[in-house]
């Protein structure tokens, strides 16, 4: 990259946070989650209305499809997977208590009824899904439903903790519960989504593949969540280790490298990876706070607000948009959702006020939505009509999650009323939300 490929491209940063950070300030000054001004500065800038309506000026910030292009958008790519890493790292080291003893039973009603009966609903439910209105021409049926399925069901890890994390809440209770359920349930997205991928690359499901990649999320997952903290305890505490003496941020960041890595030799998510990274630090965080503390701060004044930028901005919605489409995927989905996280709710023995909050909250598909559209419509399962149904539906659903979470807590009231945690955070105004 020449000097003034890097200078153009330090513009293109420039303009790509400074709109994240501006429209993330305005929605919180309207009462409204950060999360969803960073991602509509996405949209502004995408093709959906800069490219749409002044090409010349997004060809001039984003250099075309061109060589220079394709290194920027190499780059942003990259930009885009570490503010990921980033932020569930950040959300899983400050999700104290995950999966305690307590909160297993909750947890495991909440995560089986509210994923499994809207998907199962809308498996049962086929001969009434007109399923080519949202497929490609020679998409394979079963694919079709499988998608549909999950989109009706997932609940978003990063939008979600990103929403907990901008109304201070994400050391509560409340939030270890939805954070629980969020990564049970995309544990089953990941799953399920791989049988949708084989099905249409090989007209077949190619069983062992598949049951390799479960098995080997699910081992991580569980090593992750009881060997590698004990483990990774030892190595911060040994005498020989050097680093996290000399350099406690950049022992963290290896800490998450490393996490990463070993997830990518075995085909696991990078998500996961970097959650448990941050969860399997909790035990060393008197040692490693100023150390994380630094990281995170850096990470939601850059890495993270690009990584919603660029969500948006992949957002076409000049191509085909159906707004019939849009309302009743979208009024069943949440309907769907709301309903079974509510009975789900109900039979861990919450009370309708503390079901309702809770509900809500996993009714959030942001990221894993989004991810889902995008790997659906690459792989020729889904029409560009339906991946903008979905990403919208992400993102509409996220941001009612994170309106009514903060006018519960601007009300006074708490989140769950059958915990002393959950004691009402008190705002006296916007400004100290915003802080």
């Amino acid at each position: 990259m020449s000097t003034a490929e890097f200078g153009s491209l330090t513009l293109l940063l420039f303009v790509v946070i400074a709109s994240a950070q501006l429209l993330g300030y305005l929605f919180q000054r309207m009462r409204q989650p950060k999360v969803i001004g960073e991602i509509l500065a996405g949209v502004l800038l995408g093709p959906s209305l800069l490219g749409h309506f002044a090409p010349r000026i997004s060809q001039a910030i984003f250099a075309g499809s061109g060589p220079v292009g394709q290194k920027y958008e190499l780059i942003l790519s990259f930009l885009y997977n570490l503010g990921l890493l980033l932020l569930m790292f950040c959300s899983g080291a400050e999700v104290k208590g995950l999966f305690k003893k307590r909160d297993r039973r909750e947890v495991t009603w909440l995560a089986s009824v509210g994923t499994a009966v809207p998907f199962l609903l809308v498996i049962a439910a086929y001969k009434f899904i007109p399923l080519e209105k949202l497929a490609t021409p020679n998409a394979p049926r079963m694919s079709v439903l499988l998608i549909v399925g999950i989109a009706a069901s997932v609940t978003s890890i990063p939008v979600i903790s990103r929403i907990l994390h901008d109304l201070k809440i994400l050391h509560t209770r409340f939030a270890s519960l939805i954070l629980g359920v969020a990564v049970i349930e995309d544990i089953v997205l990941w799953a399920v989504l791989a049988v949708a991928t084989a099905l249409i690359s090989t007209n077949g499901v190619q069983t062992g593949h598949v049951l390799r990649h479960v098995i080997a999320a699910l081992v991580y997952f569980g090593i992750g969540m009881t060997i590698a903290p004990v483990l990774l305890r030892w190595i911060t505490r040994a005498r020989w280790n050097i680093l996290v003496h000399a350099s406690p941020v950049g022992y963290v960041t290896v800490v998450l490298l490393a996490y990463s890595a070993i997830a990518a030799a075995f085909d696991v998510s990078l998500v996961f990876a970097a959650f448990l990274a941050g969860y399997g630090l909790i035990g060393e965080l008197e040692t490693l706070a100023p150390a994380v503390e630094s990281l995170k701060t850096f990470s939601f004044a850059t890495f993270i607000p690009i990584y919603f930028a660029i969500v948006g901005y992949r957002l076409d919605l000049s191509k085909t948009f159906s707004f019939s489409m849009l309302a009743i995927f979208m009024g069943l989905a949440c309907l769907l959702k709301l309903l079974s996280a509510g009975l789900g709710a109900r039979l861990a023995r919450f009370n309708w006020y503390d079901s309702l909050n809770l509900a809500i909250a996993t009714n959030a598909r942001g990221g894993p939505g989004i991810v889902l559209a995008s790997v659906a419509y690459d792989a020729g399962i889904i029409n560009a009509a339906f991946y903008t149904t979905l990403v919208l539906t992400a993102i509409l659903t996220s941001q009612a999650a994170g309106a009514w979470l903060e006018y519960i807590l601007r009300s006074g009231k708490p989140l769950l009323t059958a915990s002393v945690e959950e004691l009402p955070v008190k705002v006296a105004d916007p400004e100290q939300l915003a802080a």
